[in-house]
């Protein structure tokens, strides 16, 4: 297949104009070929429709093809899920004014959490800026590019077709080098449909994108040193290890050290990893915070983790910013969060780890010394910690029990078999149930809170089950942008059709946004959109009465989700109690040309473990 659109083709594309046979889009939609991008996510229009015709004719030669989201947020968020899945860019894209501000929300999100992206929004055609144009968004508008400065990488207009090329690549590979996130480009119509002369090859941008392997000898000298002459080390896990997960984990493994994460690297160590001892920070387990003060613990590595208030428990300084610390992360603007650190590593995580492997079976030295057991406040273990992956005929065994070393919060509610169902006994059945290679999405609000804590996740080298990039559950929690599972659920599930995806999300965000499951329908995806319905904004109800506040503005309507599901497409089940779960074939469900929406009515009274929230809410009054 040619990177480039095919002179023929194009010839009969333009029969209105033989002498066009090659526009600016087609050079955007080849270099997006050659980097291996399969699909664009977006709502077309007038102004960006010169991009869906390239896209059009890619497609007839096996190339890229549009995805047409419901809105413009719900396009970024997919672009967020498809990258975080399969490690290659997401692009989206949208028409000049209001589409590109619908745009914004899903691309700030990216920013905040490190997703590379490109966002390619169309302009009015430059003879018209100025001059009152509809949907104008140059400078003398609505000034769309100034809107994307704040939350993007790189971010430029394009305002002759000689700068397209270079400004592309530079926005390509910026959004792929750390610190990675989101590249936008503003294209006026013109540009995008002007006339470029025919490129039979285009610049490779393999070397470009090569990562570089930083850290120094020298860093990583002073890190073994210090890991050497520590007796008690703790890991504590964030999202930027998904390269790294392997080795760090054998590292771990080698020297014995406890294992924690933060809420967004959670999915990357199973719940039941022999030396997995809870998440840090938002919703997390007390478990965790009592092994970060403990006294005995000497050394804690903060790895890819940008140690933000709901990472480090709103800055808690007696359990992790101390001079306890050593942060390791590729991004430098992370390490100046911890000024207090002994240390800071900056670098590609992944070469850090292969060098300290190195360097401890060079010396064979081995940390025998743990945190006494007896010492550390912890449930007692129900299940004896197994130290190979287990297969997929001993899951639904092994998930009876809950974890070992997790003090779990309201644990019986973790095994309670009444209606309406424990938003906590939830979780345990969605662990148990979905096979071991499920993706989950947790939304914004109650449902991210009870997944961090509640949702454990077995160890995903079952049949090669997790992906290189990310973990198994995962959360957007740098922006907390309602809806974000759904869209990017979508994502995932169209950039790796044949897995299991559950988004786990509230009857508000569904409201918010439930339309992007339509998408899923059109893509025949067999995505399980899980809805706790509550009939409120159910954080925002828990916080108000936590916070002493006033009990306003979180009430929801009833509805009946199962019949706009229906409506919308999708098959659709209700969930009143643990026992309606064995109603349901969940093979199927996840085997089916299309979505399943699971209405499951909670307790509304149960509180979500969100006192660190509040934590922070107080301390911003105070």
């Amino acid at each position: 297949m040619s990177i480039v659109a095919d002179h023929n083709e194009l010839s009969q594309d333009n029969k209105q104009d033989s002498e066009v046979q090659f526009q600016a889009a087609d050079l955007i939609v080849g270099y997006l070929e050659q980097i291996g991008v399969e699909y664009v996510f977006g709502v077309p229009g007038g102004a960006i429709e010169p991009l869906y015709n390239a896209m059009a004719r890619s497609q007839r030669r096996g190339g890229l093809r549009p995805i047409v989201a419901r809105h413009e947020s719900g396009a970024a968020f997919m672009a967020d899920g498809y990258t975080r899945e399969t490690g290659k860019l997401g692009v989206c894209c949208a028409i000049p004014g209001p589409g590109a501000t619908n745009l914004i929300t899903g691309v700030a999100s990216a920013y905040v959490d490190n997703i590379p992206m490109l966002a390619i929004t169309a302009q009015t055609s430059l003879h018209t800026f100025g001059r009152g144009a509809a949907q104008d968004s140059s400078c003398s508008g609505v000034n769309t590019l100034g809107m994307f400065e704040h939350c993007t990488r790189y971010n430029t207009l394009v305002s002759h077709i000689e700068q397209l090329e270079v400004k592309l690549i530079a926005a390509i590979t910026t959004a792929l080098q750390a610190p990675r996130g989101p590249a936008h480009l503003s294209i006026p119509l013109d540009i995008l449909r002007g006339p470029m002369p025919y490129k039979d090859t285009l610049f490779p941008l393999d070397k470009l994108l090569h990562q570089l392997s930083l850290p120094t000898e020298e860093a990583v000298d002073a890190l073994y040193q210090s890991i050497s002459n520590a007796h008690n080390i703790v890991l504590l896990i964030g999202s930027g290890c998904g390269e790294a997960i392997g080795l760090i984990l054998a590292f771990a493994r080698l020297i014995n050290a406890s294992i924690l994460t933060t809420a967004p690297g959670k999915g990357l160590v199973s719940s039941y990893h022999p030396q997995f001892k809870g998440v840090f920070g938002f919703a997390g387990h007390q478990s965790a915070y009592d092994l970060l003060t403990h006294p005995s613990v000497d050394l804690v590595l903060a790895i890819g983790t940008g140690l933000g208030e709901l990472e480090s428990s709103c800055w808690d300084e007696k359990a992790v910013l101390n001079e306890r610390l050593i942060h390791i992360d590729s991004i430098v603007e992370h390490l100046v969060r911890s000024p207090m650190a002994r240390m800071h590593v900056c670098g590609r995580i992944f070469t850090l780890f292969e060098q300290l492997l190195k360097r401890c079976h060079n010396t064979q030295r081995v940390n025998t010394s743990t945190v006494p057991q007896e010492e550390i406040k912890h449930d007692k273990p129900t299940y004896i910690e197994r130290r190979r992956a287990p297969s997929l005929e001993e899951q639904s065994t092994i998930v009876e029990f809950m974890p070992q070393h997790l003090s779990l919060e309201d644990k019986k509610k973790y095994l309670d078999d009444s209606t309406p169902i424990k938003p906590q006994r939830l979780m345990r059945e969605l662990s148990r149930r979905f096979p071991v290679n499920t993706r989950y999405f947790a939304d914004s609000g109650n449902s991210f809170a009870w997944a961090i804590h509640f949702l454990d996740v077995l160890d995903r080298r079952v049949a090669g089950a997790r992906p290189a990039t990310c973990g198994m559950v995962r959360f957007a929690l740098g922006a907390g942008a309602m809806t974000w599972a759904i869209g990017a659920a979508v994502g995932t599930a169209i950039g790796r059709r044949g897995v299991p995806v559950v988004c786990i999300t509230g009857d508000g965000s569904f409201l918010m946004s439930g339309q992007e499951i339509t998408v899923a329908v059109s893509e025949q995806l067999p995505v399980i959109f899980v809805v706790l319905n509550d009939s409120a904004l159910g954080m925002v109800k828990h916080g108000q009465r936590l916070a002493g506040a006033e009990q306003v503005g979180f009430k929801l309507p009833v509805v009946d989700f199962c019949m706009l599901g229906r409506a919308l497409g999708a098959e659709a089940h209700v969930i009143y109690s643990p026992k309606d779960f064995e109603k349901l074939d969940i093979k199927a469900l996840c085997n089916r040309n299309g979505p399943t929406l699971l209405e499951v009515y909670v307790d509304p009274e149960e509180v979500p473990p969100m006192g660190m929230r509040i934590k922070g809410l107080n301390a911003a009054i105070n």
